[in-house]
């Protein structure tokens, strides 16, 4: 299996996940689909790391050329019985819950086009951020099928019920002001700022304490589909794991001998 996932890991314990068939526009494939899962499992027992960013390779030097991922690799989709289409559907949706899920927060730099699959992507991470030059959509619906990698379902949390229900219906692209207005990204930059900006984002994640950070995601990501009755005490319990924790004694000393907290996840 070719490396269609390049890694870079930072000192500070961030991990640059980038998207490698920029012949292909970044698209999705079994052998990618299946090197995302296994980064992603790993990354839920590596107690170093603090941060993931996930962006997509360049295909020369031109921005307008660039993508962070065009979705499913429909040449290879043409090949797939319908049997191994369902498979397939299957393992990029438990892929991006994975991405979801992980323990740590996962920001997603989009460069370029990210249509169908790049788009879901995307959605699966926590925080999102692009470059001027992006061009995003769920256009499944112009192939007569619909997002099958949780695009249906993420997107409506986000933006809300009927702009999804608009951008879904009439598969329509659209650029990064656009992604800006709606709520799907946060902030945008310029094409050669992407991954300075992901990694200042992801440098004022790490600062701060691991198991608080990990404990956040958790409250936040299963309290939101939750009625407040029970996402309440949720939040009290995920708050009940930093109590005992080495970081939470390391922060009070360092508050009160006027220094920086030196966390080490424990």
């Amino acid at each position: 299996m070719s490396d269609l996932l390049l890694q870079q890991r930072t000192d500070d314990g961030i991990l640059i996940l980038t998207l490698n068939r920029p012949e292909a526009m970044n698209c999705f494939n079994f052998d990618l689909t299946a090197q995302i899962a296994d980064v992603i499992r790993e990354a839920n027992f590596d107690m170093n790391l603090r941060c993931i960013i996930i962006t997509g390779s360049k295909a020369g030097d031109d921005p307008k050329k660039w993508s962070f991922s065009t979705g499913a690799d429909l040449k290879e989709r043409r090949t797939l019985t319908q049997d191994q289409v369902r498979r397939f559907i299957f393992t990029i949706r438990n892929t991006f819950t994975a991405v979801e899920n992980v323990r740590v927060p996962v920001i997603a730099a989009i460069n370029g086009f990210a249509f169908g699959g790049g788009t879901e992507l995307a959605l699966a991470c926590d925080i999102r951020i692009c470059s001027s030059n992006v061009l995003m959509g769920l256009t499944e619906t112009s192939l007569a099928i619909i997002p099958g990698a949780g695009g249906t379902q993420r997107l409506p949390r986000i933006v809300g019920v009927a702009k999804a229900k608009e951008l879904i219906f009439t598969a329509r692209r659209f650029d990064a002001k656009t992604a800006l207005e709606i709520g799907l990204v946060s902030r945008v930059v310029e094409p050669d700022k992407l991954i300075d900006a992901a990694l200042e984002l992801a440098r004022e994640i790490a600062k701060n304490g691991p198991i608080g950070v990990a404990q956040a995601k958790f409250a936040i990501n299963y309290g939101s589909e939750a009625s407040i009755g029970v996402a309440l005490p949720l939040e009290s319990k995920a708050y009940e794991v930093t109590i005992p924790t080495k970081d939470r004694l390391e922060a009070l000393a360092a508050f009160v001998e006027k220094r920086k907290p030196v966390f080490k996840g424990e």
